[in-house]
């Protein structure tokens, strides 16, 4: 079986089944790559030759890619995508212009730890732009970025990760809430308030305050309550005066010092959440993702408990 040599690597048949892959039909590939739809398809077919086996398959409904399609065209995309960045970012340093590092952050860390402490970052490397995008959910986003903050449990898998923030969830609530405490145990307390929970993809509702409540040794009716797609906002409800939510003791230490939170009961659980720094092997060398990296690490601390 022959091996496949850089030196021999079809770069337009490539091309052409990244952008067929992409659009999952040959006329918007076409279309994307100002070609004519015949010759797009004698390049896939080209490729599916070299590799002795079919990329794409024609289905009623259009295009699916195969197996093998499904292998290739991430490896495909994400290589264009690199060269495509590198050779920008040379013209622009060319040019007198700043390198752009693509870093994304789930909402909370990027309001409650980020804000804070990225114009620290912006002021000891100028050269290196921050553009920051944010999503719901756990894991990596959805788009490509150069290094991302994932809220997740440890796992493996083909990324780089580095522990930045283990959360640690404890009852919170405004003071005027927390005045209810008095005289009670931390089982009763909770019966008596409303929970808020905060959704975790792919998790009951109830999730957070279920193994908060096991890991103390009591039941806990998690049915009830108000579920919030983020941390942040059941904090702010609970700072108005409403309920009770589990928070990350550090992620709002602030708020706990000012007085705005309080925290009844001396009671902390880790259900094995954590914001992890990611990014891929092949992008440890890249000068600027270093850089970003070893200042959130040193900042953070592996594990680290303080924002700042």
């Amino acid at each position: 079986m022959a091996v496949i040599n850089r030196r021999w690597l079809p770069l337009n048949a490539l091309r052409a089944f990244e952008a067929v892959g992409r659009q999952l039909s040959f006329t918007g590939g076409a279309q994307l790559l100002h070609v004519s739809q015949s010759a797009l398809s004698r390049h896939v077919a080209s490729l599916e030759d070299l590799l002795g086996r079919p990329l794409l398959e024609r289905k009623p409904s259009g295009l699916a890619l195969t197996p093998a399609g499904a292998a290739l065209l991430p490896a495909v995309r994400k290589s264009f995508d690199r060269l495509e960045e590198v050779m920008n970012d040379i013209m622009q340093e060319e040019a007198g212009h700043q390198r752009r590092l693509r870093v994304h952050m789930p909402p909370s860390f990027l309001h409650q730890v980020a804000l804070p402490i990225l114009g620290d970052f912006r002021r000891e490397f100028p050269d290196i732009l921050i553009d920051v995008s944010s999503s719901l959910g756990t894991g990596l986003p959805p788009t490509e970025v150069d290094v991302a903050v994932v809220y997740d449990r440890p796992q493996g898998g083909d990324t780089v990760r580095d522990l930045l923030w283990t959360v640690r969830g404890s009852p919170v609530c405004a003071p005027a809430v927390a005045v209810q405490a008095a005289d009670l145990a931390l089982p009763d307390f909770l019966a008596r308030q409303e929970l808020l929970h905060v959704k975790v993809p792919g998790q009951p509702i109830g999730t957070h305050w279920t193994h908060f409540a096991r890991a103390h040794g009591f039941s806990l009716d998690v049915t009830r309550g108000m579920a919030f797609e983020t941390v942040t906002l059941a904090v702010q409800y609970a700072m108005a005066g409403q309920g009770v939510v589990l928070a990350d003791m550090d992620m709002f230490a602030a708020d706990i010092a000012a007085g705005r939170l309080v925290a009844p009961y001396d009671a902390v659980a880790e259900d094995g959440y954590g914001y992890y720094l990611a990014l891929h092997p092949e992008d440890l060398g890249d000068p600027a993702i270093s850089v970003f990296r070893t200042w959130m690490i040193t900042r953070l601390g592996r594990g680290g408990r303080k924002a700042s």
